[in-house]
């Protein structure tokens, strides 16, 4: 086991409860796994697959999902396909017919497609070792992301009673749990339930003023590196990508309202690093594995926690930190009433709404963010302090608010408790409306009696009463301030009331980037900060400048092969190679994310980049030995023995003097060591039906000129 973990995947250990889940999947036990996004929830599954005979099923719901983790897989070395709708005919057909003969070991499809009776012939004919449901929470209709298609898959126990189930989810409450188990019909399940805090992700909850403002300088803070800005309408997208554009920011829109191919393209560019940032509606995010999102951040209220957790959870999945920064405002939250309420069924209005003071209640706490996260999930956080929030990061001051309580209490009386927050504001603050002067309000004791705060202000304090329960809020379409017990003892003098104040927010001026690691998160600058030290997620040690150049060469590598960077190596394999600089193939596999597969087909042009790195930096030979870290093959030698001589007796002949001779067989010794890109090149663009070793075949004999073949 764990030798197919190094050699497949460059892992030497596993993650929290993975190895367990393994071995259950591998006894033939059917499981259920809830495991947050970047917690290592596809491995439960692959590594059985390549473990197990025959063919492992994976569901997946989107295209996009099935590609990413193809790509990964095949550059990886592992035999992994998917059917799709993208594929044509004879593409199609060419991978039933490799399934036929065991040539596919892992298999992705969606749910309309394995339902179709044309697939399952085909995998009831080939030897199902595993059927593997990715998203598993898409079955229950209690979940955020109900997709009715999901509910079909309750059939494979039926058809194939011998064959264990793996669910998998990021999200899911208890409720969601109980019916994605109870619609899927496991046998007696082994349940693993991960813990769902995500500690290098950072959360902070600002107010919703100046938003852009707010957001462009963050940016510019923040430049090059790769986010997402999750808005609830299209407009908001166009609006902020067309403003980010206008302000030198590489920012794509993406939005249902984009043609496919559009969608397609923008999403291609974020993933492939040739976009910074994807201002994006919820349409996007599910299945996109890109590890390197260092922020996302929330334009508008998202519906639910759950949503707002897995569009977080999008962020830092390599383990790096991420900033996860929400704009808050009460009004996204009487938008998102409004369009609640024109649901039909009463059932799905009453979830919606009690999903949605979830988040609203999560947004105006005062306590540890992540601490309310996890217990919304189930989960009890022990430390009162997290280190990773603005909650606790920046303690809110405790200010006495009871006078101003007592006021807005005897204002609501004076008023007989007939009308919202709104117009009993109006009243305090002394509103010359020709409402108040009509219904003779302005003679009133308490009007004007709030002079002493701005309308802002007594909004915050009247919300944050609300929220303490000193006040009610009753009616859902008007909804009117209401008097309670909490509020007689109030003006009794047996209850004192605090307000949280936040020191307001400081943006210094906008700098030119700073490319010094480890990544320093906005969040941990504010001042007054007393946390308990934290763990940095990044590699100790890291060349910055390094760093950079195998960035490049890693980007390099991708676009040769038409896939993402990461698919090559993640940014924290470079992060490790950029510390421990790596001289030879020994050292670079003990390189997290290195395997045996990536070493053969990455190592030498790695290996090479490190130590041309290392001698300009030391102004001589590098220590690295490129000799046994990349050797020349006795192929290679006869080709450069053989053509070289040829072209400096050429040279001669010429009247070029030593220079230019040294030159030339500087650039032919060059030109014959580069047999490992032209292969990565010639295969991308071939295909897998040309071998590697006929690809060297040609090349060797372009070398030594001979052509006629």
């Amino acid at each position: 086991m764990y030798q197919t973990l190094q050699k497949y995947f460059g892992y030497s250990e596993f993650r929290s409860l993975q190895e367990d889940i393994i071995r259950d999947v591998l006894d033939g036990k059917d499981t259920f796994v809830l495991m947050p996004t970047g917690g290592g929830k596809s491995l439960c599954y692959q590594l059985p697959a390549l473990l197990m005979d025959g063919l492992t099923v994976v569901v997946s719901p989107l295209i996009s999902l099935m590609k990413d983790q193809v790509d990964s897989l095949r550059a990886n070395g592992v035999n992994a396909a998917f059917l799709n709708s993208t594929l044509n005919y004879n593409e199609s057909r060419k991978i039933c017919d490799d399934i036929a003969i065991n040539a596919v070991k892992i298999l992705y499809v969606a749910p309309e497609r394995l339902a179709m009776s044309g697939t399952l012939d085909m995998i009831t004919k080939a030897k199902v070792s595993l059927f593997a449901i990715d998203e598993s929470h898409c079955i229950s209709e209690w979940g955020h992301d109900f997709r009715p298609e999901y509910r079909k898959l309750s059939m494979l126990k039926k058809k194939f009673p011998k064959v264990p189930i793996i669910a998998l989810t990021a999200t899911a409450t208890p409720k969601v749990r109980e019916d994605t188990l109870s619609q899927l019909g496991l046998t007696n399940p082994k349940t693993y339930i991960a813990s769902f805090n995500r500690s290098n992700l950072l959360y902070e909850i600002r107010p919703k003023k100046e938003t852009y403002d707010q957001i462009l300088q963050y940016l510019r803070k923040n430049k090059g590196k790769s986010g997402i800005i999750y808005c609830q309408s299209r407009k908001n997208v166009d609006t902020v990508t067309a403003k980010l554009r206008k302000d030198g920011f590489n920012a794509l829109p993406y939005h249902a309202g984009l043609s496919d191919a559009q969608r397609g393209r923008n999403q291609e560019a974020f993933i492939k690093d040739k976009a910074d940032i994807i201002v994006a509606t919820i349409a996007f995010g599910m299945g996109i594995d890109k590890p390197n999102v260092r922020f996302v951040l929330h334009y508008d209220l998202p519906k639910n926690l759950e949503g707002y957790y897995q569009e977080t959870g999008r962020g830092g999945r390599d383990g790096l930190e991420c900033e996860c920064i929400l704009f808050f405002s009460h009004g996204d939250r009487y938008r998102i009433e409004y369009f609640i309420k024109q649901k039909g069924r009463k059932e799905e209005r009453d979830i919606a709404l009690k999903q949605l003071q979830d988040m609203v209640s999560y947004c105006v706490s005062t306590t540890c963010r992540r601490k309310a996260l996890l217990s919304y999930f189930g989960e009890e956080l022990e430390a009162d302090n997290c280190g990773g929030c603005d909650a606790c990061l920046r303690p809110k001051e405790k200010v006495d608010g009871t006078e101003e309580a007592k006021l807005l209490i005897s204002c609501i009386d004076e008023l007989g408790e007939r009308y919202g927050m709104n117009y009993v504001i109006d009243v305090l603050c002394g509103a010359n409306t020709k409402k108040i002067r009509e219904k003779k309000h302005d003679r009133l004791k308490t009007f004007n009696s709030g002079y002493r705060h701005i309308r802002s202000d007594w909004q915050d304090m009247t919300r944050e009463i609300v929220q303490q329960g000193i006040v009610s809020v009753e009616g859902t379409r008007y909804p009117l301030l209401k008097l309670n017990k909490a509020s007689r003892e109030v003006m009794q003098g047996l209850k004192a009331v605090t307000f949280t104040r936040v020191a307001p927010l400081e943006f210094p001026e906008a700098q030119a980037p700073e490319d010094d690691m480890p990544y320093e998160p906005d969040i941990l600058a504010k001042p007054e900060i007393v946390a308990p030290p934290r763990t940095r997620k990044t590699a100790r040690g890291s060349d910055s400048e390094l760093f950079e150049r195998l960035k490049e060469l890693r980007k390099e590598m991708a676009e040769l092969q038409d896939v993402p960077p990461y698919i090559v190596f993640a940014d924290t394999s470079l992060k490790q190679m950029a510390a421990k600089k790596p001289s030879n193939k020994a050292e670079l596999l003990k390189i997290t994310g290195v395997g045996e597969y990536k070493l053969k087909k990455y190592g030498d042009i790695f290996l090479r980049e490190i130590s041309k790195y290392c001698e300009e930096r030391s102004g001589g030979p590098s220590k690295i030995a490129i000799g046994e870290a990349a050797p020349i093959s006795h192929e290679q030698n006869s080709v450069q023995s053989t053509i070289v001589p040829e072209r400096t007796a050429n040279s001669k002949t010429c009247g070029q003097n030593s220079t230019d001779r040294m030159k030339r067989e500087t650039i032919l010794k060059t030109i014959s060591g580069l047999e490992r890109e032209l292969i990565i090149l010639a295969r991308g663009k071939l295909g897998d039906s040309f071998s590697e070793e006929e690809i060297k075949e040609v090349w060797s004999a372009i070398l030594s000129g001979n052509t006629q073949m």
